[in-house]
């Protein structure tokens, strides 16, 4: 293939991150080209926060990410805030929201975003191709980028090709890939934000609960988070669970506290004292169909009045810490983000610049830097895509 006309910078991805580094290095006079292997940008962005897309999170700061160093986003996170992009998302009159915990979805569509990031583009003069897939790439005294499209030259390359969650979409090893051709270090692996799967043995016993959801504080790893569970027919998912998959080691059975707002003690401090059963006073506080399955099997049937004080004892320590073992998770295909990345060690966190290869930029998700949920992972994207984009 003949090679085409020589660009300052390319960028491979046109997901969140990409789009907005191209036009934050493009407004600053750079000759940019944005390859796209899909045949359109933003398709992640679109089935995001249930189609209106929690773009960002007022109260994004380190503490909200997993990462080998947990340091290395506090520059770019500093440099680009949440009320940065909120001031984009007003520029281009769309209208938002803040739902829960600092979390900011759009009014109406998360097309909205897709269109202010192309928006962003046409108008700083970034050039986009789609249906190009990245086929090699050389370096030279320049970078030299073979696709379907044609063989393309550049001076800077930045790789925005994002993680493995949601194959799908298009989602693939891509920036892995050039890590590893450039010698770049990627840590291990693994979904996150991702639904849990039930021990084979006991898929059966709670498929009936599919569809319950209560509020519970779970913990792994040190970690705690305290929202909804909802059951599913091979497993748990749900604000809680998806939070707490991002730590979760695989194996270790996690410890669930199924009465969040309560304190052991007063758990049944009344109860004790009446003709009530656990089941009958726990259905007060549980979806009924969630308590008869718990109480078949962890609570006494009899009343908590005829119950012994070590079996109220038990039985508390149960609801507070409920050790429930679970077999794994379901996998990449309904992952919303993928947990490690290009080892953070390789890069400039000030300007995610490979520091042994000149030129090659890392951001977003194929970063080893991963969001809780809640809009903290686009932050990242914009974030990252910020500083890279300004240092170009």
């Amino acid at each position: 293939m003949d090679v085409q006309e020589h660009h300052d910078v390319i960028v491979i991805g046109g997901g969140g991150s990409g789009m907005f580094c191209a036009f934050t290095a493009a407004n600053r006079g750079k000759r940019v080209l944005l390859l796209e292997h899909s045949e359109r940008v933003g398709k992640k962005i679109e089935i995001s926060g249930g189609g209106r897309c929690n773009f960002t999170n007022i109260n994004a700061s380190a503490e909200n990410y997993l990462s080998g160093n947990r340091d290395f986003c506090k520059s770019a996170l500093a440099r680009y805030t949440p009320w940065d992009f909120i001031a984009l998302v007003e520029k281009h009159g769309i209208a938002y929201h803040e739902k829960k915990l600092g979390q900011q979805f759009c009014d109406g569509s998360s097309r909205q975003i897709i269109s202010m990031l192309e928006s962003e583009c046409r108008e700083s003069g970034v050039c986009l191709y789609s249906h190009c897939d990245v086929l090699d790439i050389e370096k030279t005294d320049h970078y030299v980028i073979h696709t379907s499209r044609g063989t393309f030259r550049s001076d800077a390359l930045v790789v925005a090709t994002g993680g493995l969650s949601f194959p799908k979409l298009g989602a693939s090893d891509l920036g892995y890939r050039i890590a590893g051709k450039f010698g770049i270090g990627v840590t291990e692996l693994r979904p996150g934000l991702v639904p849990i799967t039930f021990q084979p043995s006991e898929r059966n016993f709670y498929e009936p609960l599919a569809g319950v959801s209560l509020p519970v504080r779970i913990r792994a790893r040190n970690r705690q988070f305290e929202e909804a569970m909802l059951f599913t027919h091979r497993g748990v998912s749900g604000p809680a669970i998806l939070q707490i998959s991002s730590y979760w080691d695989g194996r270790s059975p996690l410890s669930i506290n199924l009465l969040p707002e309560q304190a052991a003690s007063e758990a049944f401090a009344t109860s004790t004292r009446g003709g009530t059963t656990a089941l009958q006073n726990l259905s007060k506080v549980w979806p009924r169909r969630f308590a008869e399955a718990w109480c078949a099997i962890n609570a006494p049937d009899k009343p908590l009045a005829r119950c012994s004080k070590e079996e109220i004892e038990t039985l508390d320590a149960l609801l507070h810490g409920w050790p429930q073992s679970f077999s794994g998770t379901e996998g990449y295909p309904k992952a919303e983000v993928t947990c490690g990345g290009i080892d953070t060690g390789e890069l400039s966190s000030k300007t995610m610049e490979s520091r042994k290869v000149p030129g090659l930029y890392f951001i977003g998700e194929v970063v080893d830097v991963t969001g809780w949920l809640g809009g903290y992972n686009f932050q990242w994207a914009w974030a990252s895509a910020h500083a890279a984009g300004t240092a170009v």
